[in-house]
């Protein structure tokens, strides 16, 4: 389940869907200004459609970048650490990353989720769930998750042989 090809296999799923969805963002915006400039008829739904593919890049994006250990960190004592000690610094580090993720993405977004799904709530013009929408905050969550504990399991393998 946390095996490199598991990993490697789930980051080019990430790569992919996000430079997919970077792609179809920028066709959308190429068209509303075109549609406002050049046609005199500004699109309805591209406005609208474009900050939900933003938030859907943004999320995605934040989790395939914790998912290359890329995302921005303060590693001043990690980096003077050495040995078992910054085995368990780095350990503690991922655990805290879960337990934000855990909390904040996957079970505040959930609720989120919930909420407009319960209230029924549509987007304006696209006239879709913004459940849907928003489903996006716990599936990043889990992928941060997944890919913390991806390290966290090759820390172990790794700190064994050491």
């Amino acid at each position: 389940m946390f095996s490199e090809k598991m990993k490697i296999f789930t980051d080019k799923i990430m790569s992919s869907a996000l430079i997919m969805l970077m792609g179809l963002m920028v066709l959308n915006v190429t068209w509303q200004v075109l549609s406002r400039y050049l046609l005199q008829s500004p699109s309805s739904f591209t406005d609208e459609l474009s900050r939900y593919m933003l938030i859907w890049l943004g999320m995605l994006g934040a989790a395939y970048v914790a998912g290359q250990n890329q995302h921005l960190a303060i590693d001043i004592v990690l980096r003077r650490a050495e040995g078992q000690a910054k085995v368990r610094l780095q350990l503690l580090i991922n655990v805290l990353i879960i337990f934000f993720a855990l909390i904040a993405m996957v079970l505040g977004g959930s609720n989120l989720v919930y909420i407009t799904m319960m209230l029924g709530q549509k987007s304006a013009t696209l006239q879709i769930p913004l459940a849907f929408v928003y489903g996006i905050i716990p599936f990043s969550g889990l992928l941060v998750i997944y890919y913390q504990l991806v390290f966290i399991f090759q820390m172990m393998r790794t700190s064994k042989a050491i």
